[in-house]
């Protein structure tokens, strides 16, 4: 080939991945540069295939399309000056921000054209004498061959000066010139006071007061400022924002807590034993010889007012006064000695080992005035018995109240139970706020960031709690105000441990289900559940999402309450009452999702066909678990017409499914009528909520034909009336057949038009064969064909050219293993042949 008719593109720099557009050359060109992008692509993938390492690029915004790239570059800027700003950059002085010094911008100062003070500043500053730069910038010799004037020259032609000398006199005349420096800004400093005294007194002559007449037609000249003046003015003086202190973390919040019930409880632990600090605190317990009474404060003023009575001072309230002090004052001494009598004991024996050591050293002048007192202090000393009798059975008689007080007060620290009769006896006699402070409290001073085990030991304690709502809900009179106080504490231990609280509940309603199907199982009919179980399932409503499409506390207990409306016989009152419950709670549940619950329409239509005669009830389908037939039929209707007058719509709380069995005829007869009610309420409800479903009508078609057609209800009362006219009103209003949207099976037929045919016609005359749509048809078949090929034929050569490489590899091995195998040989070889040498010699000898 002609080396002239060989092109070949260069490029800068090779990339990876990139295609050129020129990229093409003469055969052998083009081959080499196809084996050479193999050996970068192709081979670097074969040889990195076992390999996990993989670059990423991490770069903010490289995958999103929605950013343009100049804001991604903006972005990664602001990302990068964040990352790098800290200490790394204090002291960088390349960025562009402002330098203050002492609060000033060194902007500022700059421009300030101050007198410096200093004296070694000059005003010159910066600039250097000629000597001076000679002989420390023009090195040590340019001292020694200083030119010198030519009057000079004769003098020092006989004797040069050293180096030395000439240092000292450069010396000397740098003080010189700066002492004439110094001189000079003396001078300026006292003309420029003397100019600014001048000035002051010419001042006063210069100034002139207007008279109060031009004043005032001035003051009326000036115009009213503007409002956006005023603004302005406001925005000056405004208050200028300071920062406040940053947020506490959760562990510093609970810390800080901590500390202070930890106090409290100290304190009231003080008073139940009597002990008061304040005393303490006014007068210290020991006084020794060497006091000043530094320290004295008068707390009080001892001054009177002057009485008198019967034209006579008073002088009977002095004395009391003085009798109170004493007694305060006596109680004070006993309560302390009662609290420090070790601390006494042990400072008083330091004391006097300390002040016998001081006797020893000085002389024996005080023997004599310690003599005279003891004879006084035995006296004294009965006296002060007497009085400490009679002080100490009124100190306990005015400290019991304070201990009593003290002892009926709430501990402020708890512990947590480590079982479920420890935490039951903890709230036992107390009342419910009493109790959700004791909850409150064990939260508090055993939160999880306190100490390790504290997260366990809260978990336990939410367990312990959904138990004792359990019992609660169990007894005789169910305390249901109790349990509707004590869920704010179960759903903060919730916030706190979900994951531990969903499977606590999941256990229970785990429970729940297995015992219903084994008594299905056994007996083929199982009865509702009792108020412990229906409670469970509204805290579940409380304390988790009910919206989600799967949860997995939520989605058991939906299907555990549709067990229970489809699977559970009602066989009396009760029993109703317990499905109307859990037909609210299923409202409750479904009321943001709106999701459709079969089992709940079911219910309310059997509870419409349980309030009918028998003679009415037919003409329509009831589903299990409510029967056509039977003795439990008519659990719902009411033929006493005195119970119907009296009647008055109330809500039907849960608590009466306990007291039904002492209840009268009449109270059995309203509760019955308040259930109908319910149900035509929920009824209502289901209509609202259930009326953008498409096959509307048909689900709540029963419903309307037994409300129509079978209920009796001119023997209502006109209340029971007004709530069924309104939810029949409420099913009339939503029927409506909504037709779901479904594609035509065939396009419509467009309208004909005159419109000219337009034929395509090639360059050289002659029609192109086929419409517009099989032309590019053919095209895209025909570049699919073209594509299909190339890229088979860069299969084929790729899947050579791998071939290849595993066959240098293969012969590279072989060859290597050749090697060996013949080095081995040899040197068997030479094994042999030397022990066949030393057999040789054996044999000769």
């Amino acid at each position: 080939s002609n080396p002239f008719e060989v092109k070949v593109n260069k490029q800068k720099f090779d990339i990876l991945g990139r295609k050129t557009k020129n990229d093409v050359g003469l055969p052998g060109v083009s081959r080499s540069k196809a084996i050479k992008k193999r050996n970068q692509t192709l081979l670097k993938e074969y040889k990195e295939r076992e390999k996990t390492n993989v670059f990423k690029d991490k770069r903010f915004g490289e995958y999103n399309t929605k950013i343009t790239p100049e804001e991604k570059m903006i972005r990664r800027f602001t990302l990068e000056r964040q990352q790098n700003y800290g200490k790394k950059n204090i002291y960088n002085l390349n960025e562009d921000e402002e330098l203050t010094h002492y609060g000033q911008s060194l902007a500022e100062i700059e421009k300030l054209n101050d007198i410096v003070d200093s004296d070694s500043d000059t005003e010159e500053r910066g600039t250097l004498s000629a000597e001076l730069t000679a002989a420390h910038f023009g090195g040590g010799g340019g001292l020694l061959r200083k030119k010198v004037s030519s009057e000079q020259q004769d003098e020092e032609e006989e004797k040069p000066k050293s180096r030395k000398e000439l240092i000292e006199e450069m010396i000397a005349k740098s003080k010189q010139e700066k002492q004439e420096r110094q001189t000079r800004r003396e001078s300026a400093l006292e003309l420029t006071e003397k100019l600014d005294k001048d000035w002051k007194e010419i001042q006063t002559l210069i100034a002139r007061k207007t008279p109060k007449s031009e004043r005032k037609d001035k003051e009326v000249e000036k115009p009213k400022p503007d409002e956006y003046d005023m603004i302005v003015r406001e925005l000056g003086f405004e208050m200028k924002a300071k920062p406040s202190e940053r947020l506490k973390t959760e562990e510093e919040l609970a810390k800080e807590e901590q500390a202070r019930l930890q106090k409290l409880e100290a304190d009231r632990l003080r008073r139940m034993r009597g002990i008061d600090e304040e005393a303490n605190k006014k007068r210290p317990s020991h006084m020794s010889a060497d006091d000043l009474a530094d320290g004295f404060i008068l707390d009080k003023d001892d001054r009177r007012l002057l009485s008198y009575k019967d034209g006579k001072i008073n002088i009977e309230n002095e004395e009391e006064e003085g009798e109170e002090e004493e007694e305060k004052e006596g109680e004070e001494e006993e309560e302390e000695g009662e609290e420090g009598d070790n601390e006494n004991e042990e400072e008083s024996q330091e004391e006097s080992a300390g002040e016998d050591e001081d006797d020893a050293t000085d002389g024996h002048s005080d023997l004599e005035s310690d003599l005279e007192s003891e004879g006084e202090a035995a006296e004294n000393k009965e006296e002060e018995k007497d009085k400490t009798n009679e002080n100490e059975s009124q100190n306990v008689e005015k400290l019991d109240p304070k201990r009593e007080a003290a002892k009926s007060e709430l501990p402020y620290t708890f512990a947590v139970p480590e079982s479920y009769e420890t935490f039951k006896s903890l709230l036992a006699g107390r009342t419910i706020e009493q109790q959700l402070i004791i909850l409150e409290r064990i939260q508090k001073c055993n939160h999880p960031s306190l100490a390790v085990g504290n997260k366990a030991k809260l978990e336990k304690l939410f367990g312990f709690l959904l138990e004792y709502i359990g019992e609660l809900a169990t007894l005789d009179l169910p305390e249901l105000r109790t349990i509707d106080k004590l869920v704010l504490p179960l759903y903060n231990l919730c916030q706190m441990f979900p994951e531990a609280a969903s499977d606590s509940i999941r256990f229970i309603l785990r429970d729940a289900a297995h015992d219903l199907e084994e008594v299905i199982e056994v007996k083929g009919r199982a009865a509702l559940p009792g108020l412990d179980t229906l409670i469970y399932l509204k805290i579940v409503s409380l304390l988790f999402p009910t919206s989600d499409f799967w949860h997995p506390v939520v989605t058991p207990a939906f299907m555990y309450m549709s067990q229970l409306l489809t699977k559970c016989r009602i066989t009396t009152l009760q029993d109703v009452i317990k499905g109307l419950f859990i037909c609210c709670l299923f409202l409750e549940y479904v009321s943001l999702s709106r999701r459709f619950v079969p089992e709940l329409i079911n219910f309310l239509l059997g509870v419409l066909h349980i309030s009918l005669p028998k003679s009415q009830a037919q003409g329509y389908t009831v589903v299990h678990p409510f029967t056509p037939v039977g003795k439990n039929l008519e659990l719902l209707l009411v033929c006493d017409k005195e119970d119907l007058k009296s009647w008055e719509k109330q809500n039907v709380p849960l608590s009466i499914v306990t007291r039904l069995k002492e209840a009268s005829r009449t109270e059995i007869n309203h509760t019955r009528l308040s259930c109908l009610a319910l149900c035509f309420d929920l009824i209502k409800k289901c209509a609202v909520l259930y009326e953008s479903l498409p096959s509307f009508h048909e689900i709540m078609h029963p419903v309307r034909i037994l409300l129509t057609k079978h209920m009796p209800v001119n023997e209502y009362p006109e209340k029971m009336q007004e709530w069924y006219h309104s939810a029949l009103k409420e099913l009339e209003n939503k029927v409506k057949h909504y037709t779901p949207l479904v594609y035509e099976k065939k396009k419509p037929v467009p309208l004909k038009q005159y419109t000219p045919k337009i034929v395509k016609v090639l360059e050289f005359g002659r029609k192109q064969a086929g419409s517009k749509k099989e032309q590019e048809r053919k095209q895209l078949i025909q570049r699919h064909k073209r594509e299909l090929k190339g890229a088979i034929r860069e299969i084929r050569k790729d899947n050579q050219y791998l071939a290849r490489m595993q066959l240098s590899e293969i012969m590279e091995r072989d060859a290597a293993r050749k090697r060996k195998v013949k080095e081995l040989l040899g040197s068997l070889a030479t094994q042999e042949g030397e022990w066949k040498a030393m057999k040789r010699k054996k044999w000769k000898n």
